[in-house]
């Protein structure tokens, strides 16, 4: 296991990388206000096959927060970055949320260099609704801090079952101490990047395998959303995990990493 800074451009990453070298590589993306200790309950599935890559995207976790607003060219940039400074030619790519957002705008623009992409728990687009909430947390963060926000993002990202059941209490408070860790300039800075999404009208133009993820009660990706980006995508896969809200990698891991190392098996 390795782990340090890389710089990117103006900025540095932190990066993480485990698994055996010789094995193909497979890249994860945090979701918005996480980092990259979100994918800890899949790293020991995952290193039996891949060299695997994790890395805190700008502005959140021990990566720099350049003065946003981001674009998600931002993000796609930083990633093909990261991957010439480390000498890697090609990759398998999973992310979730705003990683899963990453990864289609990799699909997308460098079918060259990611074979094949994992995409969890994402929007292509950004509707009113979803595009009008963001100022507001953004306006809150700035204001009162990440603290501020764990309590309600949480109740988000978990279904009720999950949050109430006492033996999660060490998943729910790791992950609230990687929001509040996040930088206000960071989730403001992929905040507005999110109200930007426009993925949606070129998914059909993804020539590359991949497999859509979804929990059974996301409520900021919900599966009849994601089942109609599947759809738009040629050749992609879909799958809901039962009983998981957004978070669903971290709320049914089990299940979460069979459906993930079975499609990598396969695909």
């Amino acid at each position: 296991m390795t782990s340090g800074k890389i710089k990117v451009g103006a900025h540095e990453l932190q990066c993480r990388i485990e698994g055996e070298a010789g094995n193909p590589w497979l890249i994860l993306s945090n979701s918005l206000a996480t980092d990259h200790a979100m994918w800890q309950p899949q790293i020991d599935t995952l290193t039996r096959t891949h060299r695997v890559l994790r890395y805190d995207t700008r502005g959140h976790g021990e990566s720099a927060a350049p003065a946003g607003p981001y674009a998600f060219d931002d993000l796609v940039s930083d990633v093909i970055g990261l991957m010439d400074a480390l000498e890697i030619e090609k990759a398998t790519f999973m992310g979730l949320s705003l990683g899963g957002m990453t990864a289609l705008g990799l699909a997308l623009d460098h079918p060259d260099r990611i074979e094949r992409i994992l995409c969890c728990d994402a929007r292509a687009d950004a509707p009113d609704l979803y595009k009008q909430m963001w100022p507001a947390m953004i306006k809150k963060a700035r204001e009162e801090g990440m603290d501020a926000l764990v309590a309600p993002t949480l109740e988000r990202w978990f279904s009720t079952n999950f949050r109430t059941n006492p033996t999660n209490r060490p998943a729910l408070e790791a992950t609230g101490d990687m929001i509040r860790r996040t930088a206000v300039e960071g989730y403001a800075g992929c905040a507005s990047a999110l109200m930007r999404l426009d993925y949606l009208p070129r998914l059909s133009q993804i020539a590359i395998p991949a497999h859509f993820i979804v929990g059974e009660h996301d409520p900021a990706a919900p599966p009849n959303v994601m089942r109609e980006m599947a759809a738009a995508t040629p050749g992609a896969d879909f799958t809901v995990i039962p009983g998981a809200a957004h978070l669903s990698n971290v709320e049914r891991p089990d299940v979460f990493n069979d459906i993930v190392a079975t499609w990598l098996a396969r695909s």
